[in-house]
């Protein structure tokens, strides 16, 4: 019997490295996001494995509630959610708007529940029951960035989301953890090796790794009987100063 994974944010970055790793692997991939050219793009990348591709804006329930039922319509079970989308808006206290902070707690944590609430009722109630939800949270879920207040908030509140669904999830064999992902090799991560403010005011350059390792990180994961779960796992850049911050 194939097995289901639903990507969100797989249109670019980690999102896409991530689907394209577990359609290698031998997953068939239901691709979620807001732009319906990138996601079709990453279907394509995945060298004619087969993948649904469903346009979604995870910040409306309702937009939500159609890609579980597509999910639903077209597999009848879901056995992976990769709780992936989110976005970061740079600013700090002070001068941070109302409305960038809103945006960012949509996507980056009202999204990734509504996610995982779709994928939890899909697998609590279907035969077999059971599946696995893995959250993207971020370096960030543990140390802030400099002016990164709205986006460090809504990835310590990741690992919380996380840890309530590991704990609900018991009874129904629903397995969840959590990737904090530092330095890949994105477009997000674009100016890392040309330089980026440091929590003593400096500006440095910071390595990165390459993306693909998170997509492996990610299949092996996924990869483990409901029985067993990696609950939290940090991959990163060897060198990337995290560990020394502040």
């Amino acid at each position: 019997m194939s097995r289901i994974a639903l990507v969100t944010g797989a249109g670019d970055g980690i999102g896409r490295n991530v689907a394209l790793s577990l359609m290698e692997a031998g997953w068939q991939l239901v691709l979620a996001g807001r732009t319906l050219a990138s996601l079709e793009q990453t279907a394509a990348l995945g060298k004619g494995l087969a993948a649904l591709v469903h346009p979604t804006d995870v910040t409306d329930p309702q937009s939500v509630e159609r890609l579980f039922a597509a999910v639903q319509g077209s597999f009848g079970r879901l056995d992976l959610l990769f709780n992936n989308a989110g976005i970061s808006i740079p600013g700090n206290v002070g001068d941070i708007s109302f409305e960038q902070w809103s945006a960012t707690v949509a996507t980056n944590l009202t999204g990734a529940f509504l996610c995982a609430q779709g994928a939890f009722r899909m697998m609590r109630n279907q035969e077999p029951k059971g599946g696995r939800i893995i959250n993207n949270g971020s370096i960030s879920a543990h140390a802030p960035r400099p002016n990164s207040v709205a986006y460090t908030a809504t990835k310590h509140a990741i690992t919380g989301l996380t840890k309530s669904i590991s704990l609900d999830g018991r009874p129904h064999h629903i397995a969840c953890g959590q990737i904090d992902i530092g330095n890949a090799q994105t477009a997000m991560a674009a100016q890392m090796p040309a330089g980026v403010p440091q929590a003593n005011g400096s500006i440095a350059a910071e390595p990165v790794m390459d993306v693909a390792e998170v997509g492996r990180a990610v299949v092996f994961m996924a990869s483990l009987p409901l029985a067993a779960n990696v609950q939290d796992v940090t991959i990163m850049a060897t060198n990337m100063p995290y560990i020394g911050r502040g």
